[in-house]
């Protein structure tokens, strides 16, 4: 199938987004980690798109969507998701986060619950105290110091390596290529995430929910349970050796899970 890329004027400027499928269909709004970008799911889209309107977008600020200056926040990326839906026409969508879009995505649907019928979380910590205190304390995940030899970059690389697959340079190459797009504002998605007071905002979640558990990513598997304590309407999918990049490392495994939830809504 096709994938279609276009941008959306909205109150950030211009926000990119990627879809494919029936405009008709019933949508699916999917939402990438930091720093990605769309192209965390170009395989997942044609797989979605085959019987929904599967739509990737950039987050604000990340891939090629402006942040008109505002500064970086789970509630105003959740916002700005809020006015694509708008401004492409879509009543209502299930929505799919994997690890900050997850966050994104629980916002979304605490916020705007008239708007989303359905939750994907995705590989997707959960953002209360002891999660904010723990991440004060540990070094940033993907800042790296500029080098003019150019040692960052392998640098950058490194920082991710032991997380993603072997024999996949691949991912790494994608996650290196959005890193350097975003450029010195590389840790923005992490740190809206570490001041994201999710513990205030998940008991307003009441959609239908699913949790995927990536079981081989030992910074989100471990948040699954907790996550599902708070969402008694939830239920958790392990994918077996998925990784932090599980959307592009595995697409057919991440978008049959997603079809067989979106099958179970009305």
């Amino acid at each position: 199938m096709t994938i279609r890329r276009a941008f959306a004027d909205l109150s950030v400027g211009q926000v990119h987004y990627a879809t494919c499928g029936d405009a008709e269909a019933p949508a699916v709004l999917l939402l990438h980690q930091s720093p990605r970008s769309w192209a965390e799911y170009r395989e997942v889209l044609p797989l979605i798109g085959s019987r929904y309107r599967a739509i990737a977008m950039d987050t604000a600020g990340f891939g090629d969507s402006a942040d008109g200056g505002v500064p970086a926040s789970i509630e105003q990326w959740a916002r700005v998701a809020r006015e694509l839906l708008d401004a492409l026409g879509i009543r209502d969508a299930v929505v799919v986060g994997h690890h900050t879009g997850g966050v994104v995505a629980l916002e979304l649907a605490a916020a705007f619950p008239d708007r989303i019928r359905g939750l994907v979380l995705s590989s997707t910590p959960y953002t209360d105290e002891p999660f904010r205190v723990a991440r004060a304390q540990r070094p940033p995940i993907d800042e790296v110091a500029p080098s003019e030899d150019g040692s960052h970059l392998a640098a950058l690389w490194q920082k991710r390596q032991g997380f993603y697959p072997a024999g996949r340079a691949d991912l790494l190459e994608a996650f290196v290529l959005d890193a350097l797009k975003v450029g010195h504002r590389v840790e923005e998605g992490h740190r809206a995430v570490a001041s994201y007071r999710m513990e205030d905002r998940i008991g307003c979640v009441t959609q239908p929910a699913l949790i995927i558990r990536a079981t081989d990513d030992p910074f989100a598997a471990p948040h699954a349970v907790e996550l599902l304590h708070r969402l008694p309407q939830a239920r958790i999918v392990d994918i077996e050796g998925g990784m932090v990049p599980l959307p592009d490392q595995m697409p057919e495994a991440f978008a049959r899970t997603l079809l067989d939830f979106l099958s179970t809504l009305p």
